[in-house]
């Protein structure tokens, strides 16, 4: 039996403790167990704080992307085996394994990038300076330091690769050591990628910790200069945002929580063109990839009143022809959900959007034909689609996300209409539009960009070359107001704010310039 552990303070630690057994979610079958215990908490800080931090902030931007592209040349050195881990512990087609482990890779190596381009710098520059009297000389300049603590990450069970990269790869470029929590049903990929990193990356000690398991009063030890960025739940924000350390001491929290995100067809598109196309496509990837295990997969699919019919018929006839069973399998399309306790949610959350009005279109809560698996093992679900013809009334399909391969298609009288439907849920991700009409394009982005993070416009011009929207590409923001947490990351260099305080530098104009150096011109 595999062994997850922790790494803290430069060495494993097996706390001898088993705090969970990790399951095949297709077989049931046991594949690891996290061991938790034996972990001083007030050590792990010490830890980062004086010896990682210092050791992170001595260095220049380029040095530091040096050991994120050490880092993503180390996972990538064992894609195949963390693919294995992702489709024997997290339930992914190999497919929706790369989805995981090749962002990871990824993102370290576009940040590295950013580094590299930041050059020789310690400290970032903001904007132009400005004289602060009536000469020139009284001079005023803006620039980001990175903070003197440490970056906790709490990452969710869904993307356990991704989740640990995304994060890391930010903290670390601005100078930030980080301490990692990965979710446990899925920690033995994070431990998989924490374990090459630390072999192959060359860190410096204390720059980056895992903890595997419980991490029950770390968090109540942190304070001003520490950050904590967490993806999950509204729940466990609530709990977060209440913390003594965020309310009294001002540690900073980043929050991505839940997103019920839409997409809206323009009613310009034709069923049989591009666009149209695109739409039945994309929705189909949204709601079945990952198993609709994604903060930003479709929830809502919303279409014009005279297209219900059409629409629910093709996606209808896409959805069915999706294999589903043992991802292990090259011709399984969809894997189970990750754990036990995601498939009761899953169907419980389908029977209150029915209880709320939306009809059953196809899915539902009955266990699906799969194949590969023992008879009645893994915890499958059927790709899943209701249609709530009175969505005003239908409230649920609002204000629950179902997290799984589930969307509910409803009807739109107008644009204004389908604006005020998608802002029903109080703030997402990600919206996406699909309209050739270049005009609607304007009018969407004024009444759902201040709803989203991101807003996505498909269009036939793009159909043959985009990603699909619920990809989270490092150059671009991911986060979202509302319930998506209002939290923000990634989106290039304008990430680093998050792990750096803002200070105005005031003073003799050559003695600020020359300190600033223009090399650093953000």
């Amino acid at each position: 039996m595999i062994a997850v552990t922790s790494y803290v303070g430069g060495r494993w630690i097996d706390g001898g403790r088993t705090v969970a057994r990790l399951v095949n979610p297709a077989t049931e079958e046991p594949v690891a167990e996290v061991r938790a215990g034996g972990i001083d908490f007030d050590e792990v800080l010490r830890f980062a704080r004086e010896r990682g931090g210092p050791a992170l902030r001595a260095m220049r931007f380029a040095e530091r992307a040096a050991l994120l592209e050490a880092a993503s040349k180390a996972l990538h050195a064992v894609r195949d085996a963390l693919l294995e881990a992702s489709i024997v512990n997290g339930g992914a087609t190999r497919a929706d394994a790369k989805f995981d482990v090749d962002g990871a890779v990824g993102t370290l190596a576009y940040y590295s990038g950013v580094g590299r381009r930041l050059g020789d710098g310690r400290f970032l520059v903001e904007g132009e300076g400005e004289a602060l009297g009536r000469g020139a000389r009284f001079w005023g300049r803006h620039v980001r330091l990175p903070l003197t603590g440490v970056a906790i990450h709490i990452n969710a069970f869904n993307f356990p690769a991704w989740g640990l990269a995304e994060k890391a790869a930010v903290a670390l470029l601005a100078g930030v050591p980080v301490v990692v929590k990965p979710a446990t049903s899925t920690a033995l990929v994070a431990w998989r990628c924490m374990q090459r990193i630390v072999e192959a990356a060359g860190l410096p000690e204390g720059a980056m910790q895992l903890v595997c398991g419980p991490i029950d009063g770390l968090l109540e030890r942190l304070g001003p200069h520490d950050a904590i960025a967490f993806t999950g739940s509204a729940a466990t924000a609530a709990h977060l945002r209440a913390l003594p350390a965020v309310t009294r001491l001002g540690t900073r929290l980043n929050v991505e929580a839940d997103s019920l995100n839409a997409f809206v067809l323009g009613p310009d598109v034709e069923p049989g063109s591009e666009t149209w196309s695109m739409f039945v496509r994309d929705a189909v990837r949204e709601m079945t990839q990952k198993t609709g295990q994604k903060c930003t997969a479709v929830r809502r699919i919303l279409v014009p009143r005279a297209r219900l019919d059409e629409v629910g018929s093709a996606l209808g006839e896409e959805l069915r022809a999706v294999r589903i069973g043992n991802p292990a399998l090259d011709e399984v399309r969809m894997g189970p959900l990750a754990t036990a306790s995601q498939l009761a949610d899953f169907r419980e959350g389908v029977r209150r959007l029915e209880a709320s009005g939306a009809r059953l279109l196809l899915g539902g809560t009955e266990r699906p034909q799969v194949v590969g698996v023992p008879e009645g093992r893994g915890f499958f679900v059927a790709p899943t689609l209701l249609r709530a013809d009175r969505p005003r009334e239908a409230l649920a399909v609002h204000e629950h996300e179902v997290f799984g391969p589930c969307a509910t298609l409803m009807p739109f009288e107008d644009v204004e209409d389908a604006i005020a439907l998608v802002a029903l849920g109080r703030g997402g991700l990600v919206a996406s539009a699909y309209t050739d009409d270049r005009e609607l394009v304007e009018q969407l982005l004024l009444g759902l960009g201040p709803w989203h993070g991101r807003l996505f416009v498909g269009s036939a011009r793009i159909a043959d070359q985009a990603i699909s929207p619920g990809t989270v590409l490092p150059s671009c923001v991911h986060g979202g107001p509302g319930r998506a947490g209002g939290g923000e990351e990634l989106g290039g260099e304008r990430a680093l704010a998050f792990y750096t305080q803002r200070v105005a530098v005031q003073g003799d104009r050559a003695l600020i310039e020359r300190l600033v150096g223009a090399r650093n011109e953000a």
